[in-house]
């Protein structure tokens, strides 16, 4: 085929117009009529098949706008379904390009709120699925991807009930992160208590729980609360186990420092220590006191005063032995102290008894003593009144025997004053004596025991005392009578001779009246003695006071050695 003409334009060329310039090139070239016509039809056949490939490519187009337009029209109901759309949807009518404008913008905007959607569901599920790594203890390094959001349902409902369920989650993380926190507090208080590494125990637990320099979320997986949990209830054991032997610490101080008078400046540094005897665990919070170096300077003090108390001990025996006699002496029980002394000076140089028991079972003797001794406190405040009253009485006697009583001398007022509080006092002694007599009865009943008073029962001394007392009573009434007839014998005389004078010697001057020899009485002063001026006193050994279980024991009022 000949070239174009320069003139030719392709726009403005037609079918015809073609057929006549390619009838004169043949013209002019010669062609045959056949050659032509096979020409012609070659061209004709080519036209129809470039025809008909073009109503092929046109029809595989119609078909792909079709299946484009029925496409879109399935994805947008697929994602009005998915979003649970209530708006219905319609591709109108018209040409398939038409549909499509229609179609395409509206599947724009359904695609647009299905990837909001997507991203909301997205970002919840994170969010939950971060919460359940954290519960169950997969640490971020591990790779856990994110869950794929399943489009099938993207609901407004589908996304509040994950919405709910990360609240939920979100609830319990709080629940969760408060009550490490809780743990974390009380194992610091526990810590502290005992002056334990709180920061190394975190870190055994997790290492999240202690190292707050990166800025990390402590965790608060099952196993890290299980662990808190546990180490909480070991630190709880170990300070259970700590006070206790703290407490048996302190009482063992306290006992030393008591039996060996240890100064309060030296015991000041275990105060702390000390007060904890009473207290409970949850009582105990204050910094350091039940840390291992407290209860080790304890243990050390208790070692030293065990050093010190054997060399001291021999001290506080005597001592104890001295409290001991000063309390019989009180109440006028009568020991033998020498005695005493020389058995538990050999007690104590044998080295054949433990001296903590020596002195407990001294300790024991002096709370009996003191029982002992309260006991006869009521009957020895009376004996004291019973004494006064008979010194007064003797006062009274001496003072009624004097002739010059009512003379103006100086002081004789006095004496008068005395003298009438004398008598009324007096007039008191039968019932104060009768008295002291039943008191004195029923407690030898309820001991079993006489009440021995300077070494005599003092029923006896009562009863003596009663005897003498009506004695002198009865020389007294002697006495009257006696000067009686010697005045009505002297004014008959005067009657009959007339008045003379002659000296008058008082009568009962020199005599001790109302005390016959040969008896022993209790003396106001509180010694016996008799009128002869005889000592009878009682031979024998005298009562010693000796430890329990170890020698004998002192006397008690009846003589018997108790129990």
């Amino acid at each position: 085929m000949a070239a174009l003409p320069h003139s030719f334009s392709p726009s403005r060329t037609t079918c015809a117009s073609l057929l006549r310039q390619l009838q004169m090139i043949w013209d002019e070239i010669g062609e045959s009529h056949s050659d032509r016509d096979n020409m012609l039809l070659q061209l004709e056949q080519e036209c129809l098949d470039i025809y008909q490939r073009k109503v092929e490519e046109t029809r595989k187009h119609k078909a792909d706008l079709y299946k484009l337009l029925v496409d879109a029209e399935a994805e947008a109901a697929s994602i009005i379904s998915s979003l649970g759309e209530c708006t219905p949807f319609s591709r109108g009518r018209g040409t398939l390009k038409q549909q499509l404008a229609i179609i395409t913008p509206v599947l724009e905007d359904l695609r647009s709120k299905k990837d909001d959607r997507i991203r909301e569901f997205s970002k919840i599920q994170s969010q939950i699925c971060q919460i359940r790594n954290e519960i169950a203890g997969y640490e971020q390094s591990n790779g856990v991807s994110d869950p794929k959001v399943i489009q099938d349902d993207l609901t407004v409902k589908k996304l509040g009930e994950l919405r709910s369920h990360l609240h939920e989650l979100q609830n319990e993380k709080i629940l969760r992160q408060q009550k490490v926190n809780s743990h974390i507090s009380a194992i610091s208080e526990l810590s502290e208590v005992m002056s334990v590494d709180f920061l190394n125990t975190l870190d055994e637990i997790h290492p999240s729980l202690g190292d707050s320099s990166r800025g990390t979320q402590k965790s608060i997986s099952n196993d890290t609360i299980a662990r808190l949990t546990g180490t909480i209830h070991l630190l709880k054991q170990e300070k259970q186990q700590r006070l206790q032997k703290a407490q048996e610490l302190a009482k063992r101080l306290i006992e030393l420092w008591d039996l060996i008078d240890i100064p309060i400046d030296e015991q000041k540094p275990f105060s702390h220590l000390t007060g904890l005897i009473s207290a409970s665990v949850d009582e105990v919070r204050a910094q350091g006191s039940l840390s291992a170096d407290v209860i080790e300077q304890a243990e050390v003090e208790i070692l030293r005063l065990n050093v010190l108390k054997v060399s001291k001990m021999k001290d506080l025996v005597f001592k104890r032995q001295i409290e001991l006699e000063e309390i019989y002496k009180e109440v006028h029980m009568d020991v033998d102290s020498e005695a005493a002394r020389q058995i538990l000076n050999q007690l104590v140089e044998s080295g054949d008894i433990d001296l903590s028991d020596l002195l407990h079972s001294m300790d024991d003797q002096i709370r009996k003593a003191k029982e002992q001794a309260l006991s006869r406190r009521d009957i020895l405040d009376r004996v004291e009144k019973w004494k006064f009253a008979a010194e007064e009485e003797k006062w009274l006697d001496e003072y009624e025997r004097d002739e010059n009583r009512y003379s103006a001398v100086r002081g004789a007022h006095k004496n008068l004053k005395r003298a009438e509080k004398a008598r009324s006092l007096v007039g008191k002694i039968p019932s104060l004596v009768e008295s002291l007599i039943a008191k004195v009865k029923t407690w030898e009943a309820e001991k079993g025991i006489p009440f021995l008073y300077e070494k005599e029962p003092l029923l006896h001394s009562l009863y003596e005392y009663n005897v003498q007392r009506k004695l002198r009573e009865e020389e007294k009434r002697k006495i009257r009578e006696q000067r009686r007839l010697q005045e009505q014998s002297a004014i008959g005389q005067e009657a009959l001779f007339g008045s003379r004078s002659a000296a008058k010697k008082p009568l009962g001057q020199g005599t001790n009246a109302g005390t016959p020899t040969g008896r022993r009485v209790l003396t106001p002063s509180g010694r016996y003695g008799t009128p002869a001026g005889k000592d009878r006193r009682e031979s024998g050994r005298m009562n010693t006071i000796i430890p329990v279980n170890y020698v004998a024991l002192p006397k008690d009022d009846s003589g018997f050695r108790g129990n």
